[in-house]
């Protein structure tokens, strides 16, 4: 195989290529980011099966098994667009997992009381950030999409990953979100915005959450807000227990990445094992 180098053109028109696609922003960065971490990787190497294969094995070594498949999906993808199939690695098998690890989960207590400390704080964009997402399921990414306008109307029209789903904003939350719109004299448009006007983006959140939890006693570990969606998925799975209902909320094409979003600690589980008359 010949003129086989990964290249910052090659890169270049990859990018291109996922955009046409219409994959999201955080998406193409992440693959452009898999890709660039194979090319460092690489160094002096020349790009071979072999090659590939020893970073396959680096990988192993030193990530888990899903970043390891995560990592390995976004060369494989470059090496399909750049006409190298032959390069591409099987991924690993990964055995279903049953439960969360409680370590990592947010439970309701840890939230009601980073909202509490939220509030205590005077940090009402936080709090309200928080209890929107939550209430919602909505992806961080799709704040946007929460404007006054879809406030009054009571649901917002929400356009990620080429598909389009519909938000329903309660009541509650409703006049919540109302009320803190005229209190910040936002007129139109998102509501969580930042002091220049745009909407917050991810990292300005991740931060201010982060910042949270010192405050109000909560591992940071467990606290990022894509954990506020899987408590609300965890929540509203106990009530309605319709996975196919809740995949279409979450906007999720695979109900196997919804039935990570239900899973629990194992906890209750535990307490089933206790009651059976098995053991004399």
């Amino acid at each position: 195989m010949t003129n086989c180098k990964i290249t910052t053109g090659k890169i270049a028109r990859f990018e291109m290529y996922l955009k046409d696609e219409e994959r999201s922003k955080n998406t193409i960065e992440k693959y452009l980011r898999d890709i660039r971490t194979f090319q460092l990787f690489l160094s002096e190497r020349v790009l071979n099966k072999l090659s590939v294969m020893e970073y396959k094995q680096f990988l192993i070594e030193n990530y888990k098994p899903a970043s390891v498949n995560s990592m390995l999906a976004s060369i494989k993808s470059f090496f399909c667009f750049c006409g190298w199939p032959e390069l591409t690695v099987k991924s690993l098998k990964v055995q279903k997992t049953l439960f969360s690890e409680p370590e990592k989960e947010l439970s309701r207590t840890e939230y009601e009381r980073l909202i509490v400390t939220a509030k205590s704080r005077h940090n009402e964009r936080l709090c309200l950030l928080m209890q929107t997402i939550c209430a919602t399921g909505i992806r961080v990414s799709e704040l946007s999409f929460i404007t006054v306008e879809a406030a009054r109307l009571g649901r917002a029209e929400v356009f990620c990953k080429g598909k389009r789903r519909t938000i329903f904003i309660m009541p509650r939350l409703k006049k919540l979100l109302l009320e803190y719109a005229k209190r910040s004299n936002i007129l139109t448009g998102s509501v969580f915005i930042s002091r220049n006007g745009t909407p917050l983006n991810r990292h300005q959140i991740w931060a201010d959450m982060k910042a949270l939890c010192a405050y109000a006693s909560v591992d940071a570990a467990k606290v990022f807000p894509h954990n506020l969606r899987h408590l609300f998925a965890r929540t509203f799975y106990s009530i309605d227990k319709d996975i196919n209902r809740l995949a279409d909320i979450l906007g999720h094409s695979n109900i196997n990445t919804t039935r990570i979003y239900t899973m629990e600690c194992g906890n209750g589980h535990v307490q089933i094992l206790k009651r059976l008359p098995l053991l004399l």
